[in-house]
């Protein structure tokens, strides 16, 4: 194998070349350390690690043979790191709390504690049968809460008898302290309970499922028959009930849960305690077009209207809600909110009744997330695309709303961590010529304070990864359009054979100026073949603003065609691209838009690999389903046109089929349905299996022989 090339088996390892940098950093209480997981060896397996910030040395803060792996998970703990898209093993999970010097990790067989740097590790929960899940501190450090069995325990962190708060939800079907389904998967809540600032109650969740009919998943591929190789979800199909959920709060001491009154909203968005104790919840309705801020009195649980959110597109979900101190001071009680009112994602301040005092940010560019807020000094940190949608930068404004500044100069994207005195933060920069590298920077001007993370995987430098070309063009409608192109290393002035990746999806964008682009391995390895690889981001994909989203409501699979028909369009006016010798691959919503693209636009595409799709959107769930289409009795033709099956007849080229048959969020059924509109067409397809694997292959072996097939099937055909 020479330099500029590398085996199969690469394309199919994670994490991919250079993405092995650090991460899930956290300052101790007192910021005197800074804790992250990280794996020298460069594998999915990672330990944890302390860097005293004084003296700049690192330790591993324990040694252990436990450790999780894919093998020795529950199905409980299985499915939510499949919610969670977590693939990481080893030390998967640790948490300071907001006051002590204790650092808590789960591991499949009990709760640890470990007390300051030096100390040794302390089970204080020993799991024999059903897993402890989402294990927390009390922001006091005293207690540790966790749900098993679908009931809230705490347990104290200086060891002893864990306290059952919650006892109703057991043996019924209900659960208590866990999110359902469709808020881990399309709302991004991934918590069912939250400790009050005093450490004294916490708010839960109690979920009712028992009314939605089970969707039963078999494991074909084991040995066993039975119960042992089947799962039973119950799971909310579009346009039919969704669970039912309660809000309450409970005490340390037990006794009768206290319920909010949520009135009649379909969806608990977002869960979130005020410095003043008061309790806020985000409720959505069902057409997810309006959302109430509420706050509750945690005693009574009575409602205060805070504000509402309305729009005529849909409420995309944000965690930019921030409370301030209760000091008095000008804005004691204030808080501050993202909305997307402008079309923009900005942030706003209210006071404590609701009351708008004044927007913060403005503009044609949108506000990500809230990295912290210095009420002491009157700075608010946050992270957005005020320069470009292609990179993410930090920046600061003032609660007096003057011009925003930016504290990281390196184009690209940056991820941020602050300390809780405002005086540092961690920056993890990448572009498409740097992978991920990480320094600590001081907060009042970005300037580097030490490097903590130079990345050394020789991999980057043994292959010789070349970024792509990022570019940028007009569509048919005169959006500007965001592509990013990968040439062979051999030029050649005739047109080439030319793959699309795609994903198209709302929520996703592929085009960014990040390693990941460099780093995509599987076009990286095409490229390598002689392929010309293409990537754009369609009308409907994120970071562009509501309208350039909302251009596909009611009728998905159509105008995001259309884009990606106009960039190889683009391709083949430019002589980069063979015409008649153009495929097409993507996974999950990017292997609906494959199979679309192959189906509604034959003239352009010749070939699809199409990975586990959504084929009818009937049959996808509830929360995402309906955001952008509605239900199906209100929108019954745009269900239909945006089926795939409905364009099957239109179908001429070669089409591969993926999918896993455990695969619990885009079920098996999606292919099945489609291959039975390809037989009822006399339309030829390949189709290759995974029994055991769910959305996405996890297990190497599977992903490599993945690999091969979808290789050979560009190879043979295209």
């Amino acid at each position: 194998m020479n330099k500029k090339s590398f085996h199969i088996e690469e394309v199919a390892r994670y994490p991919s070349p250079g993405n092995v940098a650090p991460g899930a950093f956290a300052f101790s209480p007192d910021d005197s350390l800074l804790t992250f997981l990280y794996s020298p060896e460069h594998t999915l397996s990672r330990q944890l690690y302390a860097l005293d910030l004084k003296t700049g040395e690192r330790q591993l803060l324990f040694t252990t043979e436990k450790e999780t792996t894919e093998e020795n998970l529950s199905l409980a703990e299985a499915l939510r790191r499949e919610r969670q898209r977590q693939l990481g093993t080893g030390v998967t999970h640790y948490e300071w709390p907001r006051k002590g010097n204790r650092i808590l990790v789960s591991f499949p067989d009990g709760l640890y504690v470990q007390d300051g740097l030096n100390a040794s590790l302390r089970k204080i929960l020993d799991i024999t049968e059903e897993p402890a899940l989402d294990p927390r501190f009390s922001p006091d450090g005293k207690w540790v809460s966790y749900v098993q069995d679908a009931e809230l325990y705490i347990v104290p962190s200086e060891g002893g008898e864990p306290s059952q708060l919650t006892h109703d939800a057991r043996g019924t079907g209900k659960t208590n302290g866990l999110a359902e389904f469709v808020a881990q998967e399309e709302m991004e809540r991934y918590h069912g309970y939250w400790w009050s600032p005093d450490s004294q109650r916490l708010a839960f969740e109690q979920v009712d499922e028992t009314h939605i009919p089970v969707y039963r998943i078999v494991h074909q591929g084991k040995d066993i028959v039975g119960e042992e190789a089947q799962e039973d979800h119950r799971y909310p199909f579009a346009g039919q009930p969704n669970a039912k959920v309660r809000l309450g709060v409970v005490s340390l001491d037990g006794g009768e849960p206290v319920w909010m009154s949520l009135g009649d909203f379909e969806y608990l968005a977002r869960v979130r305690w005020m410095p003043d104790g008061s309790l806020t919840a985000q409720l959505l309705d069902r057409d997810q077009a309006r959302l109430d801020l509420v706050s509750f009195n945690a005693e009574t649980g009575s409602p205060h209207l805070l504000l509402t959110e309305t729009s005529k597109v849909w409420i995309n979900l944000h965690n930019l809600l921030s409370g301030l101190p209760t000091k008095k001071t000008q804005f004691a009680n204030a808080f501050i909110w993202g909305s997307e009112r402008s079309g923009y994602q900005h942030l706003y301040l209210y006071d404590g009744d609701g009351k708008l005092i004044r927007q913060l940010t403005a503009g044609e560019w949108m506000v990500e997330s809230i990295a912290g807020v210095d009420a002491k000094r009157g700075v608010v940190y946050f992270t957005g695309r005020k320069d470009s949608p292609l990179e993410s930068h930090l920046y600061a404004v003032s609660l007096d709303a003057d011009e925003p500044r930016r504290l990281t100069t390196s184009a690209g994207m940056h991820d941020t961590v602050l300390d809780h005195s405002f005086k540092y933060f961690v920056d993890v920069h990448s572009s498409p010529t740097q992978p991920p590298h990480v320094a600590l920077r001081r907060l009042s001007n970005g300037s580097k304070v030490r490097e903590i993370y130079i990345n050394d995987d020789p991999r980057v430098k043994d292959f010789r990864l070349r970024p792509p070309e990022i570019f940028s063009f007009q569509n048919r409608e005169d959006v500007t359009l965001y592509g990013a192109l990968y040439r062979p290393a051999r030029r050649s002035r005739k047109p080439q054979p030319t793959i699309v990746y795609v994903y198209g999806g709302p929520h996703a964008q592929l085009v960014t100026n990040s390693w990941s682009m460099t780093a995509s391995m599987r076009v990286q390895y095409l490229r390598n073949l002689g392929y010309v690889v293409f990537v754009l981001d369609n009308r409907g994909s994120a970071k562009r603003g509501l309208a350039f989203e909302a251009a596909i409501k009611h009728d998905l699979g159509n105008l995001e065609v259309q884009d990606q028909v106009d960039g190889v369009h683009w391709l083949v006016e430019h002589r980069i691209a063979d015409p008649a010798r153009i495929g097409v691959y993507g996974g999950s919503y990017g292997g609906y838009m494959s199979a679309m693209c192959l189906f509604r636009a034959p003239e352009s595409f010749q070939l699809a690999v199409v990975e586990s799709p959504v084929t009818a959107w009937d049959g996808y769930d509830t929360c995402y389903t309906e955001r952008y289409m509605g239900t199906p009795q209100n929108n019954p033709d745009g269900y239909k046109v945006s089926s795939v099956m409905h364009h099957v007849e239109q179908m001429k080229g070669k089409l591969m089929l993926l999918h896993g048959l455990i695969d619990e969020n885009v079920h098996f059924r999606h292919t099945a349905r489609l291959i039975n509109a390809l037989i009822l067409s006399r339309k030829p397809y390949d189709l290759l299996l995974f029994p055991d694997e769910r959305h996405g292959p996890r297990r190497l072996e599977d992903r490599v022989f993945m690999e091969e097939q979808i290789r050979d099937y560009f190879l043979n055909n295209l």
